[in-house]
């Protein structure tokens, strides 16, 4: 709980077979994580045993992909507070308490890996990364006249439930480009956001993504046509991607007519 709240932490799962039951109980012993729910995207085998050894629950999510796993989550945990991360081993579980208590102000938070005081030795943050999530994140900032946004990649993010009721119908991402379209979606809806530096460390094994720069390279394009789309979209939509509508009155109050009649002098004197 937090702050009366309860919290849900979601780790979508698909080759972190050998970090994710310390990434579990890392989390748990943050002592703030109500509910830890894991969502298997097709994973490695061995994956569900290790989970089965944690206070996790499993769900399984046929669909292959970050953002499928990370929408069937949303779907599936009940918390006020709703935390995403990933259970490679690079995102330490203290640092839930820094979102969370940012979100007592902000609606979404969004982690920040590009400062270097906390970048850990041997973090896959090299220049090519640290360079581009930064340059991609100021054509973000930029486009879209929003807060100070220094990383797109990031995934280990907290966001309020009634936000994410705004949000969650407007997801289209299945891919793993799901981040960057969140955050383009929570600035259209106008939600308070704001983006905070968080430890980043050595992950456990080679990521599919960010672990080749030709695959990174390309999910950077991808992230770069997506942002200016939906900025066009914004400017030729204006209003559909706005707040939910003032509720109407369920009936509409009575006109009052007002009639001017002629003013009689004569008449006047005789009252």
């Amino acid at each position: 709980m937090w702050g009366g709240k309860r919290v849900s932490l979601i780790l979508p799962t698909f080759n972190e077979r050998d970090s994710i039951r310390r990434v579990i109980e890392e989390f748990q012993h943050s002592g703030v994580v109500d509910e830890i729910v894991v969502v298997n995207n097709n994973a490695a085998p061995g994956t569900s045993a290790e989970v089965a050894k944690t206070c996790a629950r499993e769900v399984f999510e046929p669909r292959q992909g970050y953002g499928a796993a990370i929408r069937r989550g949303f779907r599936e945990v009940d918390g006020d507070l709703v935390l995403v991360a990933e259970p490679d081993g690079t995102f330490c579980g203290r640092d839930v308490r820094k979102l969370l208590a940012y979100a007592e102000d902000f609606e979404v938070v969004y982690g920040s890996r590009t400062v270097k005081e906390l970048i850990w030795e041997g973090a896959n943050m090299g220049l090519f990364l640290k360079w581009g999530n930064y340059a991609v994140a100021k054509l973000m900032e930029l486009l879209f006249n929003t807060t100070s946004l220094t990383d797109v990649g990031c995934t280990l993010r907290c966001i309020r439930r009634e936000a994410l009721h705004g949000l969650e119908p407007l997801f289209t991402v299945d891919g793993s480009f799901f981040g960057p379209e969140m955050m383009v979606l929570s600035i259209l809806r106008r939600h308070k956001i704001i983006q905070i530096p968080v430890n980043y460390t050595r992950r456990v094994g080679i990521s599919s993504v960010t672990g080749n720069h030709w695959v990174a390279l390309g999910l950077g394009l991808r992230m770069i046509a997506l942002i200016f789309d939906y900025r066009l979209r914004s400017w030729l939509a204006p209003g559909c991607f706005a707040g939910d509508p003032e509720p109407e009155l369920a009936e509409p109050l009575p006109a009052l007519d007002l009639v001017l009649e002629p003013y009689d002098a004569e008449e006047e004197k005789e009252r």
